[in-house]
């Protein structure tokens, strides 16, 4: 791809280097985050698909532990080769888009991706959300080319649509959110006349067989399991309420949005999208225009019923990236060399930012959460920290119990803390006692566990209750644990000893209504009185 070109000079390249050392530390030092450790054990069982997301991050977590066993390097080195598929994307991109200045743009494409919070953070984060970026980059930019090519000659390269409709495939298989992706595609054929012939076109239906192909294994499950996921999706986009109007959820959406992306990048993209940059290609803008309006549009009309999370919107940005560049690289004139090209102030601004906000989630992650410093973790900072003394603090406790044949169980009071003290056990068998459906009650075994000994660790976010100590014949007195980051406490866990769990009448006990814990869908309260299993 050849050297940074000289008219991103100097602090082009310190910023590139400075934005790939805090990669390499995040991805060596930092514990991973409940959720990647969640991820990590659906690998250790593997299915069809889960319930809470499809499976690809599931399938490429079962490999790296096949290939490399259970580290942070194995468990985030899949991150290594989305990302190097992603800056291939933006590669082929750039040189599409621009030509022979599509080297600069390439360089700058990736500064700006660096500059970004939350492209730093979720292209680093083992979570499905990399490959999500990725595939969908893929497929937006072979689904362009396919287009121009149909405009151009009638035809279009036949394996361009059917690898666009793979790479839709694929990202269908990390998150649901890239049903957006053929959304966009569909509305722009149906905006842009000279398209339409296209509609009749038998290899469109072919590219969406081999897409439904792709999604088959999460049509499996959901069969297998009573369409478990698409029920759990649909609930989250309601309230208890019902569809109250909540006006200002939008606007907290889109200004925590833009902060999160980046405040300047946020203001360079809408400039951007008011008056997009002449491309090569036609229709890049255009789709990649749709896609962001359908994107942040959708969740924003969703924010005004239910809460909406920010980093639902990611797939609304990265088609952006190269527009961006081709718009922010000031020239003195255009067809002036590429050596003549100034380094806008902005940039430079947009990139120390960039810089800061990386190295305080480096600090985030690895030394002490920054909300500590404030006073108090919350309760998803403190999650990340003190797994390895916890997970001493357990087998401590499960010593002294004696179950014949059979190891005690590993019990926690929430799926993030199992999934945590699984990975610091190494051990898949942990197993969930919570008052949220999630995965692990599609792993109930009721003859697995039943009258089994257990060690039960809960917190203060997800404390142990009485309906939790009603599983036992006979429970310990519980034990405190505080975990501390530099003299300060980060959170409080509780730990006890059980005999003889009472698993209930079959495997499906947590699914139904008289599960004791059934009370909370997110068991953060106790039931005032326990409830017997």
């Amino acid at each position: 791809m050849g050297a940074l070109p000289s008219s991103l000079g100097r602090w082009g390249g310190l910023c590139l280097t400075a934005m790939l050392g805090l990669r390499l530390l995040f991805w060596g030092l930092a514990f991973p985050n409940p959720d990647e450790a969640y991820y990590w054990l659906w690998g250790q069982h593997l299915d069809w698909s889960y319930y809470d997301h499809p499976p690809w991050q599931a399938w490429s977590q079962a490999l790296s532990t096949a290939l490399w066993g259970r580290s942070t390097w194995a468990l985030r080195w899949p991150n290594l080769i989305s990302n190097g598929l992603l800056l291939l994307g933006y590669w082929r991109i750039n040189r599409y888009l621009y030509g022979y200045r599509g080297r600069e743009r390439f360089w700058l494409t990736l500064m700006l991706l660096g500059a970004s919070p939350l492209f730093f953070l979720f292209l680093a984060l083992a979570w499905p959300d990399h490959w999500l970026v990725t595939f969908s980059v893929w497929a937006g930019y072979l689904w362009v080319r396919f287009l121009d090519g149909y405009l151009a000659d009638g035809r279009g390269a036949t394996w361009r649509l059917y690898g666009a409709a793979f790479s839709v495939g694929a990202a269908g298989l990390c998150k649901y959110t890239a049903v957006l992706v053929p959304l966009a595609g569909l509305a722009l054929v149906v905006r842009e006349r000279q398209c339409w012939p296209l509609l009749r076109d038998r290899r469109l239906y072919g590219a969406g067989a081999i897409a439904l192909l792709c999604l088959s294994p999460i049509l499996i499950w959901n069969l297998q399991h009573d369409f478990f996921s698409f029920r759990y999706y649909l609930d989250r986009s309601t309230t208890s309420t019902g569809f109250a109007i909540q006006p200002l959820q939008p606007l907290g959406f889109w200004l925590l949005s833009g902060l999160i992306l980046s405040p300047l990048l946020a203001w360079r993209l809408w400039r951007t999208w008011r008056q997009p940059p002449p491309t090569t290609a036609s229709l890049y803008g255009r789709f990649a225009g749709w896609l962001f309006g359908l994107s942040t549009g959708g969740f924003s009309l969703l924010a005004l019923v239910a809460p909406v999370l920010y980093y639902w919107n990611i797939l609304a940005y990265p088609l952006w990236l190269p527009l961006l560049a081709g718009a922010w690289l000031v020239r003195q004139d255009h067809v002036l060399p590429a050596k003549r090209a100034s380094w806008p102030r902005s940039l430079l601004v947009t990139q120390l930012l960039g810089l800061a906000a990386a190295t305080l989630l480096v600090i985030h992650y690895t030394v002490m959460p920054l909300t500590a410093w404030l006073g108090t973790a919350d309760n998803d900072s403190a999650a990340l920290y003190g797994w390895q003394s916890l997970a001493r603090a357990v087998q401590a406790q499960a010593a002294q119990l004696s179950d014949g044949d059979q190891p005690p169980l590993w019990l926690t009071t929430d799926y993030r803390s199992a999934a945590a003290l699984a990975y610091a056990l190494n051990d898949p068998s942990v197993m969930a006692l919570s008052g949220r459906l999630d995965q692990f009650d599609f792993w109930y075994d009721r003859d697995a566990l039943q009258g089994r000994n257990a060690v039960l660790l809960g917190e203060t976010w997800h404390p142990i209750c009485p309906s939790h100590q009603a599983f036992f014949q006979q429970t310990s007195r519980p034990d405190s644990l505080t975990v501390e980051r530099w003299g300060q406490p980060i959170q409080t866990y509780g730990l006890l000893r059980g005999t003889g769990f009472q698993a209930g009448p079959s495997d499906e006990y947590p699914l139904l209504a008289t599960y004791p814990l059934a009370f909370s869908s997110d068991g953060e309260v106790c039931r005032s009185a326990p409830v017997a299993p």
